[in-house]
């Protein structure tokens, strides 16, 4: 059992907490039971593993099954797991996983989801975790949002971060418009459009390109959209919420599809 904080393993471990050492590592740090399940039901690769011996007598079946699927895996104590999490209570298991591109295709037939200088983690969470229930194919973040292997991402995405191709785009920009010139529909949403959300016709392949809550889509994507559309709102409401949006957006075009299949 691993019971300093100075062991190599755990210092390792603890550089996973900032963004400078997960890219020097080529790592990052999976906390917590339901995210560590969602890894191997997806059968994601985990390099290490560590749980309290607490944790394993809470779970044997799941401590057999990574001491089956993980490459390394030790017990710690206590104090020692805690030191390991970024949390202030962890359940007693973490792990580190590599990290693996599973950035989406460029080319779209149903919809997919572009989003620029989105900054809250918790926010991006929700965000993956509403494109993959709502049917999307992927997301593409700007270089400027925060770090999609950031733990709170992780954890806010429920598990179904492991689900959605993801990719970071250095210039998302030229990105919009390699899709338009292949005739894929950009919806854009901002305050001043006349068009109503649920007007388009999320039929055809479609990007949904979102902004953050406090500045919105830069001008310069705001004119690349094909369409932009408002979410309707009372006057006493400046924005909502990124998730809210996107889900707003993906569920309309997820109803509009499937009404289609059934026509």
């Amino acid at each position: 059992m691993l019971t300093s904080l100075q062991n190599p393993l755990v210092k390792s471990i603890r550089k996973l907490h900032q963004a400078k050492g997960r890219r020097s590592q080529g790592q990052f740090l999976l906390e917590g039971t339901h995210l560590i399940q969602e890894a191997l039901a997806t059968a994601y690769p985990l390099q290490t593993v560590c749980y309290t011996p607490e944790w394993q007598q809470q779970h044997p079946h799941l401590a057999t099954a990574l001491d089956q699927h993980a490459e390394r895996v030790e017990q710690v104590s206590g104090p020692v797991l805690e030191g390991m999490a970024t949390t202030q209570h962890p359940d007693g298991v973490v792990a580190v996983a590599p990290h693996i591109p599973q950035a989406p295709q460029a080319s779209l037939r149903g919809v997919g989801l572009a989003i620029e200088t989105l900054q809250d983690p918790g926010n991006l969470g929700t965000v993956i975790r509403t494109a993959v229930a709502a049917g999307a194919e992927g997301l593409w973040l700007s270089a400027d949002s925060v770090a999609p292997d950031h733990p709170r991402v992780l954890r806010a995405s429920a598990g179904q971060w492991f689900r959605l191709p993801l990719a970071v785009v250095d210039d998302l920009g030229s990105r919009l418009a390699d899709w338009a010139r292949a005739g894929v529909q950009l919806v854009a949403t901002s305050s001043h459009a006349a068009v109503d959300y649920w007007a388009v016709d999320f039929t055809q392949p479609t990007v949904i390109v979102l902004g953050n809550e406090g500045a919105g889509l830069s001008e310069a994507l705001l004119r690349q959209s094909t369409v932009q559309v408002r979410i309707p709102m009372a006057e006493t409401v400046e924005s909502l919420n990124v998730g809210i949006s996107a889900a707003l957006l993906l569920y309309e075009a997820q109803r509009q599809r499937r009404a289609a299949i059934q026509d």
